[in-house]
């Protein structure tokens, strides 16, 4: 009929529609509708850079499609421990040289890949991104859009591009603010628990869950990137803020918050003010259960960082607990921060120095024991409590270790309890 195709053209768009059609020079793309989008970098971390270069040489490729995109970044394993760690971190550099990759993150040269890009303004908002990890999630924390594609990363070098299915959104709107001792990972944990028993009956599998709402205004950088992180792992597509928090420049970049009656998967709402401490218990980030459950079980590891909780003002937040404290006999207490400039910004700040005082033990920048317990592990039957990026089992080393997930207060609190413990029971009135 006359007009379809203008009015067609003319229906709202959500944000994730307006990133992909961006990328793929297009004006519009549609749900489900299978697009080739040009990233605008490619992320690699450490321990695929051999993989991907050994699978692109069979092929016969001798360099990359678009070196000047592309960026390797060693987090998993800094402090290499193992002759074949230091084999490895002399490989990269020679993949580096050979493909002409001029953004080379070694080992002290920047931190976690998915936190010092955006401290660094290597990614920027209204970005697209392709990388081989999937917790690049936390870029959507300043308005940003990066596709983890695994092993398909290969693909993305060799022609520039992927095959991506622009995916459905469901919206979180956020209302109120969060009560004394309650965190965004506490949201996090709520909404992987609520999304995995049917609390909403909303589908989240491979969606897009957008952000919005009056309870953003509080959020800080380090906030929305906790909440991206803690629900990366349930098998959401992605996680997206429509704007960029405070402090973060947007000058320049396209408008992509999702358009009013743009079309929704779901809707859900949750008002902060009700939030109390939360756990994931061992197994994954879906198994999400009050604080109050499991209050007052033994701990042996504790451990602040990893790309979740990583920021400064995680490791800020936390010193509160452990400042003129110990920790408890028999535990083991990490912090990893997640940049250089983080670890610089807590040692001038005499955070780092609370932590070493109360008997906590500082790690070099990076995944830290996240990275399946390359460093700082936990040994068979011992309970750790952490904010890592997930728990399923072996993550921290040990297959008959138990972790559990927490947020920064709650793991600070923990530590210096010897047990599972309630940050609110620790706070001055």
């Amino acid at each position: 009929m006359p007009g379809t195709e203008a009015s067609h053209e003319n229906m709202p768009m959500t944000a994730v529609q307006k990133f992909l059609a961006r990328a793929c020079g297009r004006d519009r793309v549609e749900i489900g509708e299978v697009v080739y989008p040009k990233p605008e970098l490619v992320i690699i971390h450490d321990g695929y850079v051999e993989t991907v270069h050994g699978e692109l040489a069979a092929l016969g490729y001798a360099r990359v499609r678009d070196p000047k995109r592309v960026v390797f970044v060693t987090d998993h394993e800094v402090a290499y421990t193992t002759q074949r760690a230091v084999e490895r971190g002399r490989n990269i550099r020679k993949i580096a040289k050979a493909w002409e990759i001029g953004r080379l993150f070694d080992v002290g040269r920047g931190g976690h890949g998915h936190i010092f890009p955006m401290e660094a303004g290597l990614v920027r908002p209204g970005m697209f991104l392709f990388a081989y990890d999937m917790h690049c999630s936390n870029f959507g924390a300043i308005g940003a859009l990066a596709i983890g594609v695994g092993a398909e990363v290969s693909s993305v070098l060799a022609t520039g591009s992927l095959w991506t299915q622009v995916p459905e959104t469901v919206r979180v709107e956020l209302t109120g603010a969060l009560p004394s001792g309650a965190h965004p990972r506490d949201v996090g944990f709520l909404l992987c628990g609520g999304f995995a028993n049917g609390r909403w009956n909303v589908s989240h599998d491979n969606r897009i869950i957008e952000f919005c709402g009056s309870g953003l205004e509080a959020f800080s950088l380090a906030s929305r990137v906790a909440l991206c992180n803690s629900l990366t792992e349930i098998g959401v597509a992605n996680v997206l803020f429509g704007s960029p928090p405070p402090g973060i420049d947007s000058s320049g970049a396209p408008d992509f918050i999702s358009d009013l009656g743009a079309p929704s998967a779901g809707n859900i709402v949750v008002d902060l003010s009700t939030m109390v401490p939360q756990v994931a218990l061992p197994g994954g980030p879906d198994l999400a259960a009050d604080l109050a459950s499991v209050e007052g079980r033994h701990i042996d590891h504790a451990f602040i960082g990893a790309c979740g909780s990583g920021m400064y003002e995680d490791f800020a937040d936390a010193a509160r607990f452990v400042k003129n404290r110990r920790i408890a006999d028999g535990v083991r207490m990490f912090i990893g921060p997640g940049t250089n400039e983080v670890a610089r910004r807590l040692a001038d700040d005499g955070i780092t120095q609370m932590f070493v005082e109360a008997g906590a033990m500082v790690l070099p920048p990076g995944c830290g024991p996240c990275a399946g317990g390359i460093i700082a592990p936990l040994g068979p039957g011992e309970v750790s409590i952490s904010t890592a990026a997930t728990n399923h089992s072996g993550r921290f080393g040990s297959v008959d270790g138990q972790c559990y997930l927490g947020s920064p207060l709650t793991v600070a609190a923990s530590a210096v309890a010897g047990c599972m413990a309630d940050p609110r029971k620790f706070m001055s009135p």
